[in-house]
């Protein structure tokens, strides 16, 4: 008789799971869940995951079996496991690889499956027959070389994702070495789990690898992979990146870490259009179109150079028309790089069939007890409402009613005690509505960064942060990613975009960069409005962090 009484998991027949948060095995039951289910909601005791298609096909293809799936539920499990999630689990799992795609003899590509009905079968489908040729011979069918990325997309949709054999365009050679010391004379070497993720990524250069996504917490140096893997294919690189600064920043990298010239490296940005055998472009550049109906002009950037390897910065970010020429572009290597699949407009699955599968994935707090992102503390205080404004929260619709909670006027006064307690540290105050990160700015006579802000004078103000000058910057959702401010270790969080889990991992990746000072801790507040809507979603942006292991401590705060 097993005995499961101090078990922390139900695991329920409607795909969820019920994880205690109060018994010894909480962290590593919750370590286990998440390499194959997704959290859904974090209150204080008890955690709600779902199992998805999408969450087992990755833990599929990051080598997962069904057996060590079931084996880790069993293990954590109170109750018996419902034989339908058992025989769901066994099934999804399998659904990863039954098709392949390969290069045919003719230079083409086949669809093959060991099941030739499978096959007959999906031929049914509408959806699948525009990427298809001729007719099923045997286990196979042909599928037409430009349609690569359609042919994966329709199918993932019918429930079977594709594992794709059918290898990647070299492109052009380029000779890139890793330097052994930085220009500025500090060793350097990939740490251990960034040459694993180069490793999962590249396999050596066969099929099975050249396209996925590696998944690492801000700061533990995404940049980094990258740089490692571009050092491993030796080829023409094209990277895509969020905006101009971290373009820059990208350039600054490439140049301190590599052998790579300036004259190698080209700017694909508002302010240039230089193709290298290293160039960097914005997604917003990639993007642009005079009109919603015109045509992206700058879309032939995929074509202009013969690139062996694209790589996709924030690729949770990746805008929609992004993936629409992903889909045309698939016999090129592709490298994605976040710190969490998660994707508030639910595309993950275009991630996985467009960009690859998960390819390599760290918890945080593994990387945090290694040193190599700094220990942090994150607080939710909860001030009310001005006795002024809750009238009108009570009567506004409800788009205006988060904006009324998100600017609630007493977190100010809330941030001026934060700032004043942290007056000898770096801080940050970030938040979404501009008229009130303005009002911030000039109660403290601080900087501000927003979208609209010159880029020259942004790598200023960084710069000035960087280096001790600005003790305090205020910042938009434009600082949200990419921003290499390894010195900040306190980050103020005034207002958010909703619920978004992606958000709030970003804007704690802001102060992981680990420490000068051993064993300083880095500091996460996030105002918001009592009993509000701001209240709600916070608890819903908490998820992602809540899953990584980080626990929130509530204060209430009347700053009255």
């Amino acid at each position: 008789m097993i005995d499961r009484d101090n078990k922390p998991a139900i695991v329920q027949s409607d795909r969820t799971i019920l994880l205690e948060t109060d018994g010894p095995t909480f962290e590593d039951a919750r370590d286990c869940l998440a390499a194959f289910a997704e959290l859904v909601k974090s209150p204080e005791h008890i955690h709600t995951y779902r199992i998805t298609s999408i969450s087992l096909w990755n833990a599929a293809a990051a080598g997962m079996t069904a057996h060590e799936i079931l084996d880790g539920l069993e293990r954590y499990s109170r109750y018996e496991i419902p034989q339908n999630i058992a025989a769901d689990i066994q099934d999804q799992v399998a659904r990863y690889g039954r098709l392949k795609l390969y290069r045919a003899d003719d230079g083409g590509l086949a669809l093959q499956s060991d099941e030739p009905m499978l096959i007959r079968e999906l031929l049914s489908h509408r959806s699948l027959r525009p990427y298809t040729c001729g007719t099923a011979s045997g286990n196979r069918i042909l599928v037409k070389p430009e349609d690569r990325g359609n042919v994966k997309c329709a199918l993932i949709k019918l429930g079977f994702p594709v594992e794709d054999l059918a290898g990647y365009a070299d492109g052009a050679p380029l000779d890139v070495q890793l330097r052994s010391e930085t220009i500025g004379g500090q060793p350097f070497g990939l740490r251990t789990y960034q040459r694993e993720s180069v490793d999962a990524f590249y396999m050596n250069g066969s099929n099975r690898g050249g396209s996925g996504v590696v998944v690492l917490p801000c700061g533990a140096g995404k940049t980094v992979v990258a740089i490692g893997t571009i050092a491993a294919v030796n080829t023409h690189t094209l990277i895509l990146a969020t905006n101009t600064v971290a373009l820059r920043q990208w350039k600054s990298e490439l140049l301190d870490k590599t052998t790579l010239r300036d004259e190698d490296i080209g700017e694909y940005s508002g302010d240039a259009k230089i193709i290298k055998p290293v160039t960097i472009a914005t997604y917003q550049v990639l993007t642009y179109r005079k009109t919603k109906d015109s045509e992206f002009i700058h879309f032939d950037i995929f074509n202009q150079g013969q690139w062996g390897l694209i790589v996709y910065d924030e690729v949770h970010l990746l805008p929609a028309p992004v993936f629409r020429a992903t889909a045309g572009i698939q016999a090129r290597r592709r490298l994605g790089l976040t710190a969490t699949l998660i994707r508030e407009d639910g595309r993950e699955e275009d991630v996985f069939s467009l960009i690859g599968p998960k390819k390599y994935d760290v918890p945080w707090k593994v990387l945090e007890k290694q040193g190599w992102i700094a220990q942090a503390i994150c607080t939710e205080i909860r001030a009310p409402l001005p006795a002024d404004q809750r009238f009108e929260y009570a009567v506004a619709q409800k788009r205006k009613k988060y904006r009324i909670a998100s600017t609630n006027s007493h977190k100010i006064t809330l941030c001026e005690a934060l700032v004043e307690q942290h007056k000898t540290d770096n801080v940050l105050i970030i938040g979404q509505y501009l008229d009130q990160l303005r009002t911030i700015a000039k109660h403290f006579n601080a900087p501000i960064i927003t979208g609209k802000t010159p880029v020259t004078k942004r790598e200023a103000l960084y710069n000035a942060f960087r280096t001790g000058d600005i003790k305090l910057l205020i910042v938009s959702k434009v600082a949200n990613f990419a921003i290499d401010l390894p010195d900040a270790n306190v980050a103020i969080q005034v207002s958010g975009t909703f619920g978004s889990r992606q958000e709030e991992a970003q804007r704690l990746g802001r102060i992981l960069r680990p420490k000068a000072s051993p064993g300083a801790i880095a500091k996460f507040y996030s105002i918001v409005s009592k009993d509000t809507c701001d209240q709600e979603f916070s608890l819903k942006r908490q998820l992602f962090l809540t899953e990584q292991g980080y626990r929130y401590e509530i204060v209430d705060a009347d700053p009255a």
